[in-house]
């Protein structure tokens, strides 16, 4: 999982976590989300989104717990929080 945040303007997103997205093998699963008007430090502060798609990333490919399946895919429907989400959906 690729995280950016759409105002970084230390590592924006065109030249940083859309590429590291883009170079990972279409063979393996992949996401990449987009904080909406985020800057550079969104993780310094408590951030619900990021720490709900972190979690469910980590437990379903560190742990293999097939059950964080169903907050990874399908991705995210309307969330003001989210400015894009792309995924391979996890395979079970």
């Amino acid at each position: 999982m690729i995280i950016g945040a759409e105002a970084d303007t230390i590592a924006p997103v065109a030249s940083h976590s859309e590429p590291f997205y883009n170079s990972i093998p279409a063979s393996s699963e992949k996401a990449y989300l987009e904080l909406n008007g985020a800057s550079h430090f969104a993780p310094n502060i408590a951030n619900t989104t990021i720490a709900k798609y972190s979690i469910s990333w980590l437990k379903r490919y560190i742990d293999n717990d097939t059950r964080y399946d169903q907050f990874l895919c399908p991705g995210p429907g309307r969330d003001l929080n989210i400015s894009e989400y792309r995924d391979t959906c996890p395979n079970s």
